[in-house]
C-alpha cells in the first residue's frame, strides 16, 4: 500500500474539520526567504510551530457558568512514518503546558477522535 504523503494528509484534515463547527483551522507555513535585493524574510509563527493552528470551542466547567471559550489548537501533519523534530516536540509540550490543544496527526480519522 502507498503511503499519503503529508501535504494530502493535511488536505484531509482542513477538509474534514472545515465541516465541524467548532473547529477552525488554518495553514501555518514557517520558512525564510530572500528577496532579490538580499533581505531575508522569516515567515510563519517560528521554527518548530504546528502545520495547522486554530481553536477549538470548548465549553468550560459550570463553575465558570457554562461560558464558552476558545481553546488553542495545533496540529502537527506526519505521514505514516514521519517524526516530529525536537523543535515540534518542543511546541507541541508548551501549548499543551500553557492550556492549549496540540496533537500529532496521520490522518483526519486519528484527529476526529481527538475532537
Amino acid at each position: 500500500m502507498k503511503r499519503k504523503p503529508e501535504s494530502e494528509i493535511l488536505e484531509e484534515i482542513l477538509a474534514t474539520c472545515g465541516s465541524l463547527p467548532h473547529v477552525r483551522l488554518f495553514r501555518n507555513n514557517v520558512g525564510v526567504a530572500t528577496t532579490a535585493n538580499g533581505y531575508t524574510i522569516r515567515y510563519g509563527l517560528m521554527p518548530g510551530s504546528a502545520d495547522l493552528i486554530g481553536w477549538r470551542t470548548i465549553e468550560v466547567t459550570p463553575d465558570m457558568v457554562g461560558t464558552k471559550i476558545a481553546q488553542f489548537l495545533s496540529v502537527e501533519v506526519k505521514s505514516s512514518i514521519g517524526k516530529p523534530s525536537a523543535a515540534q516536540k518542543n511546541w507541541h509540550a508548551r501549548v499543551n503546558e500553557a492550556g492549549g490543544f496540540a496533537v500529532i496527526s496521520r490522518g483526519d480519522e486519528y484527529l476526529l477522535g481527538q475532537l
